[in-house]
């Protein structure tokens, strides 16, 4: 997977890489619900950075790029679930869970260097 360093366009990547992902699972009660969250919230990362970066204020941009990173987190829950309920696609899953994993790092320095700018300023 090629690290793109816009934000913006490395966060759609990684939504449609989750959609292409589920689109090659079977259908059944488990993973239907399971991939229901997993695209609402992996789609939810980008849509709030979004929206942070038209923030109105650096308390409103802060407090979008939370939420971004709260999606992160609920991302990384749903892809450790889909891997358990499909055991054949985890080395697919894995790539996925490791880019959610850097955008936690990334969007969490973030979050510490606009409280702290802020706080200076």
């Amino acid at each position: 997977m090629e690290k793109i360093f816009d934000l913006e366009e490395r966060t759609m990547v990684f939504a449609e890489n989750i959609i292409d992902l589920v689109r090659s699972i079977k259908s059944d009660s488990v993973n239907n619900r399971i991939i229901t969250q997993l695209v609402g919230s992996s789609g939810s990362i980008g849509a709030n950075y979004c929206e942070a970066t038209e923030g109105e204020s650096k308390k409103d941009f802060i407090h979008k790029i939370g939420i971004a990173k709260k999606e992160i987190k609920e991302t990384k829950h749903w892809l450790r679930l889909l891997a358990r309920a499909n055991p054949e696609k985890k080395e697919e899953i894995r790539k996925l869970w490791k880019e959610v994993q850097e955008l936690l790092l990334i969007f969490s320095k973030i979050i510490r260097s606009s409280k702290t700018n802020a706080i200076e300023n």
